[in-house]
């Protein structure tokens, strides 16, 4: 048996089968999988088979069975044997999965020996992939084996009718895991349930408390407290960017935000990821005085969604029931670096943020940040993907999947970086890294291109890696022995949506983001390629290109954006324009001058995600931002529902490729400014002009199958009304679901293009 099988309660639910029908035999797990050999009558057999895939573990994820028939060797009984690490190492490994019932019962009941008990798991919920050092999946194989269980966890782990059967790391009170409090010199406060206590007060008294728990550190504060979030503020360096919160349930949740049915299995998933939900409407109008109440201007400002999750450990669990209120929940980090995962590492790197620290004796392999996930058209997307979903890989179609039979290493883009590793049909994408921006997130990424190769013992033939020559990324790679190869950010992209759907060529792929390396070394991000049988892309559309006064600096301006946009309508006459002479003081605008002038630092760009600053600037809602997508994020936020049929004019040329005019709809929207429209409409109207030039740009095209990636169609009501005006014209539209549109998608299309390139 193939798939995830391990981890997951797999042979003992094989064990039980098998004595449950009187068959004799033996099951292990192996580097392949779990392997079975089981002796019995043919009807026998086959009801054994039958009900070994029908039957299976909820979290198990069977991709193949392989049989054959041999002649019997009169086994007397049937027995689970030592694990065999020989041969390749192809078995999945899970991820960490949230606490289940059966155990959360267990720690809420005072006559249980692990009553509130922080680490207690079994084999259908706990740490998986952060505790994991080697295949196959056995104790000693876990940061674990320094815990030897005593007489009662062996008991169970050895009793195949108990659910602790084979759970790894299985431990209580006395053979486990124990918490500590530290205070910010890293001094001991208190230990065991103590410590827990007296974190929660801490929190109480509105004290910051960095919490090692699942997959790294996280910094928790009172959610309810203005003061203390701001405070987590100005330490963490994150001025603007959203926090999550943590409820203690559903209950809590539904008090703040609007949760429907697809939402509630989101949160209530064994991923347990943070789910982005829309506010009630007036709650943080009628709840943000009161002295209770989430303060939601402090947890996510001018934002109308909130990120929220439930406990998904023990220590969560227990944590919340002390409180009895939400607490923020963010990563253990300072902004743009990983999270720790080690508690002397975090003593060192969160010293000026937190007040005290409550850690463990469990060491974590590798740091894994909680997801996020919203709902888009009606299904699950994941925006970061992370806890729960990594390293599951996705299988590549047949037609893909033969395309290329070498082991490919791909190593994402330089922000939100994964790292990908195709063997064969499958490619393990990492978790979420990060932006790779300082050396803590390089020194994560390196540890990274090394992890998976090595679980998997598949030491790779192809490196992949972007096209910008300045990517930390692209510099690693060409330094690594084997074929390196690069590949074209957006194509990347386009190829990522199209191995998620599990489609094949011929297709039309819209890839729209902020920036990416073009082949003609100018900043591309508004992008159509038609991906062909042979393997090419010809990109087919762009957008029409602008200067950006600044280059990078434009990202966390807006205003530049706009300024480039307006000079390409306006030329010289730009200057002279109310818009931006109040955007700009006489100083900058003589030096910004100058750079357009002499197109010095001023690069081209088709980029959609600077079309969307331009305009999220022209109406005057950003004009410098504190985070990426930030202009983007708020225009999106401004749209009005109710007029989603509206849509500014533009035109395409008929050039090859064509060439998408936005300069009929600026200036419609500088027309609709200067008449006093509200910004909701000219953004709804906005955002009806691209759907309205996707639909036109694949009417043009004709190829009915059309995938849409790049950070920009993070954006929810792009996204919906895209879908809507393509399927109403009889397209067949493809989007992400468990691959992130941004760049955290770009690793897995690198890993499929490699060898279609090759």
């Amino acid at each position: 048996m193939r798939g995830a099988v391990q981890g997951v309660g797999f042979r003992p639910f094989v064990y039980r089968l098998a004595t449950e029908l009187d068959l004799k035999g033996w099951v292990i797990n192996s580097a392949q999988g779990v392997f079975i050999e089981v002796e019995g009558s043919p009807n026998e057999l086959a009801n054994f088979a039958q009900r070994l895939c029908s039957e299976q573990p909820a979290r198990a994820i069977i991709q193949s069975c392989e049989s054959s028939q041999l002649d019997s060797r009169g086994y007397e009984k049937f027995e689970i044997r030592e694990s065999s690490d020989a041969g390749s190492k192809t078995a999945l490994i899970l991820p960490d999965i949230a606490t289940c019932a059966d155990c959360l019962r267990e720690i809420l009941d005072p006559t249980n020996r692990r009553f509130h008990y922080p680490f207690t798991n079994c084999t259908n919920c706990g740490p998986r992939f952060s505790i994991i050092e080697a295949l196959p999946y056995d104790r000693a194989n876990t940061s674990m084996k320094r815990f030897a269980m005593c007489e009662d966890c062996a008991r169970e782990y050895r009793d195949p009718s108990d659910r602790r059967f084979h759970a790894e790391p299985n431990a209580c009170p006395r053979c486990g895991p124990q918490l500590q409090l530290w205070d910010s010199l890293g001094n001991i406060v208190s230990e065991k349930e103590n410590a827990l206590e007296q974190a929660a007060a801490e929190i109480c008294a509105g004290k910051i408390v960095a919490l090692k728990g699942l997959g790294g550190f996280q910094l928790l504060v009172d959610a309810r407290s203005a003061t203390a979030i701001q405070r987590l503020r100005e330490r963490k360096h994150r001025e603007e960017k959203p926090f999550a919160a943590m409820f203690s349930s559903l209950e809590a949740i539904r008090a703040y935000c609007e949760v429907s049915t697809l939402e509630e299995q989101i949160l209530t998933s064994p991923e347990c990821p943070i789910a982005l939900l829309r506010c009630r409407t007036g709650t943080s109008l009628a709840r943000a005085d009161e002295a209770n109440a989430l303060k939601f201007d402090a947890l996510a400002p001018r934002n109308p969604n909130l990120g929220v999750m439930l406990p998904y450990t023990p220590l969560h669990h227990l944590l919340l029931r002390l409180l009895n209120f939400p607490i923020v929940a963010t990563s253990g980090n300072i902004s743009d670096e990983p999270i720790c995962i080690d508690e002397r590492e975090a003593r060192e790197r969160l010293r000026g943020i937190a007040d005290f620290f409550l850690v463990h004796d469990r060491p974590i392999v590798r740091h894994v940040d909680d997801s996020i996930v919203r709902l888009l058209a009606g299904r699950e997307l994941v925006l970061r993907r992370a806890r729960g979903y990594a390293p599951l890989p996705i299988s590549l179609a047949p037609g893909t999947a033969n395309r290329g039979r070498e082991i490919v290493l791909a190593l994402g883009a330089h922000l939100k970086n994964t790292v990908a590793l195709r063997i064969g049909s499958d490619v393990f994408i990492s978790q979420h890294l990060g932006d790779l921006a300082t050396q803590a997130a390089h020194d994560a990424f390196i540890r990274a291109t090394a992890d998976l190769p090595r679980l998997y013992d598949a030491p790779p033939e192809i490196i992949a890696h972007d096209l910008h020559p300045e990517y930390l990324s692209t510099k690693f790679a060409l330094q690594q022995p084997g074929q390196h190869l690069a590949v074209q950010h957006h194509v990347a992209h386009v190829v990522a949506c199209m191995a998620e759907n599990e489609i094949v060529p011929p297709v039309l792929g819209v890839s729209w983001d902020g920036t990416g390396y073009g082949l003609d070394e100018t900043i591309w991000g508004g992008e159509f390629f038609l991906a062909k049988g042979d393997g090419t892309f010809e990109r087919v559309a762009h957008f029409r290109r602008f200067r950006l006064p600044g280059g990078d600096q434009a990202i966390r301006e807006p205003r530049r954006s706009a300024l480039g946009i307006l000079h390409e309508i306006f030329r010289d006459a730009v200057w002279e324009r109310a818009e931006i002479q109040n955007a700009f003081s006489p100083n900058e605008l003589s030096v910004l001058r100058q750079m357009l002038i002499k197109r010095f630092n001023a690069p081209l760009t088709s980029s959609a995600g600077r079309l969307f600053d331009a305009v999220a600037a022209l109406i005057g809602l950003r004009q410098r931002t504190s985070f990426e997508g930030q202009a983007a994020m708020e225009l999106e936020f401004a749209v009005q529902d109710s007029l989603t049929d509206a849509a500014y004019p533009f035109e395409l040329s008929a050039d090859s490729p064509i060439v998408l005019d936005w300069e009929p709809a600026i200036r419609a929207l500088l027309g609709d400014i200067e008449s006093g429209t509200p910004p909701g409409a000219v953004s709804t109207k906005f955002h009806g002009m691209l759907s309205k030039m996707i639909l036109a740009t694949a009417q043009r095209v004709g190829q009915p199958k059309v995938v849409l990636s790049g950070g920009c169609f993070q954006n929810r009501f792009l996204t919906e009304l895209v879908i809507a005006d393509l399927q109403r014209e009889g397209f067949r539209p493809f989007w992400h679901q468990r691959v992130p549109p941004n760049d955290g998608g770009i690793a897995l299309g690198q890993a499929v293009a490699a060898t279609w390139i090759t």
